[in-house]
């Protein structure tokens, strides 16, 4: 994702952290030390426990608090993360990354669209362990008043730790809302796969979440909540685009490179002038050939690469000067949706197909938008 910077790898899996992350920790830290009183109220109600706060309310330290009561959220939500990431892998599912974000964390998997079952134990595993951690919590509160002696020092663990507690079980509660693409929405998908193809369920239950992300929405802009509108926003484009993956992916199921394809392939040598490329584009109606040279891949050139050129320049330049040469080969037998996933990753138009050494055929987002709306007929 932009925008992060790996912090490190656990149990094989890269950490990632967003810089808005970085941003969240002094704004929760302000949120929680502005309202010190009123938590500590809070805590001291739900638990029935004494609470020293004298010095929890001496000089910064309610924002001091605040900050150390954010980033013990934090924690909590990348431990949420790595159970489900961790049940992924021993089903054999792949994890690309854990990213911490500003509303909370992503375990991005590789494989978009698990087993019903499968989907089902990952979904539940991130807020029961949310759940586990609010009761570990818990009794760490009691713990420590039942072991340690009535202080201001015995007050400031309380009020950590039972704050932590709170949190916790409502991060379990919140994820458990049928709010696809949120945890309780991935439950809901997974039962309804159960009963109808996986790409109507995801229909549904992207529907439900989006009719969710609206309510947050305009729950936000009543309570001037902006993070609660982002949130409503991250549901809504994230519920949209999980459906349309699983839409595509039923179209495309049985489809290869090879069947869409266009064949033969006009190629061009790296000493082609680029005046001669771009009247090559305008007489084939391509916008991106092959460079061969020798019988051998060795670049690609598009119009992007032309359109980088300044136009003074071209009449000295050859493709060889501006081609790509990092070129993504697949071969025919491939599935289509590997093309469109590589596409969309790479932010590129066209994929040549190889076999054998030699290029047979290329394929273009165009071509793949073309049977995706021949089959929906």
């Amino acid at each position: 994702m932009d925008g992060s910077f790996k912090l490190g790898r656990l149990f094989g899996i890269p950490v990632l952290i967003h810089f808005t992350f970085l941003l969240i920790i002094p704004l929760f830290a302000w949120i929680i030390g502005s309202d010190i009183e009123f938590t500590v109220s809070m805590v001291r109600n739900i638990f029935h426990v004494s609470i020293d706060d004298q010095l929890i309310h001496a000089g910064f330290n309610p924002y001091i608090l605040g900050a150390i009561v954010a980033i013990g959220l934090f924690i909590g939500v990348f431990i949420h993360e790595l159970a489900h990431s961790l049940v992924a892998l021993r089903s054999g599912i792949q994890i690309s990354n854990i990213t911490l974000l500003f509303f909370g964390g992503v375990a991005a998997i590789e494989e978009q669209e698990p087993e019903p079952r499968t989907e089902l134990v990952m979904a539940l595993a991130g807020p029961l362990t949310s759940l586990a951690l609010g009761l570990i919590s818990a009794a760490f509160v009691y713990v420590i008043q039942m072991l340690v002696q009535s202080s201001p020092e015995t007050g400031v663990l309380t009020y950590v730790f039972g704050y932590l507690a709170i949190l916790n079980v409502l991060l379990f509660g919140f994820n458990l809302l049928p709010a696809f693409p949120m945890d309780g929405g991935r439950v809901l998908r997974a039962y309804l796969a159960t009963k109808m193809p996986l790409y109507r369920a995801t229909a549904i239950a992207s529907s439900i979440g989006k009719g969710f992300a609206v309510i947050f929405g305009l729950v936000g802009l009543i309570l001037f909540s902006p993070i609660l509108i982002l949130i409503a926003f991250f549901i809504y484009i994230g519920a949209g685009q999980e459906s349309t993956v699983s839409r595509y992916n039923f179209l495309l199921k049985d489809v290869t490179i090879g069947q869409i394809m266009s064949s033969p392939v006009v190629e061009v040598p790296p000493r082609m002038p680029l005046t001669d490329v771009l009247s090559l584009m305008y007489q084939t109606k391509h916008l991106g050939f092959p460079v061969i040279d020798q019988s051998l891949l060795i670049g690609i050139i598009t119009l992007t690469d032309l359109a980088k050129t300044p136009v003074l320049d071209r009449d000295a330049m050859q493709v060889r000067d501006v081609m790509s040469r990092n070129v993504i080969i697949l071969n025919p037998n491939a599935p289509v949706m590997d093309a469109l996933k590589i596409m969309t990753k790479h932010d590129i138009g066209r994929i040549p197909v190889m076999e054998d050494e030699k290029v047979i055929g290329i394929v273009t987002k165009s071509d793949i938008f073309t049977v995706i709306e021949l089959r929906e007929v």
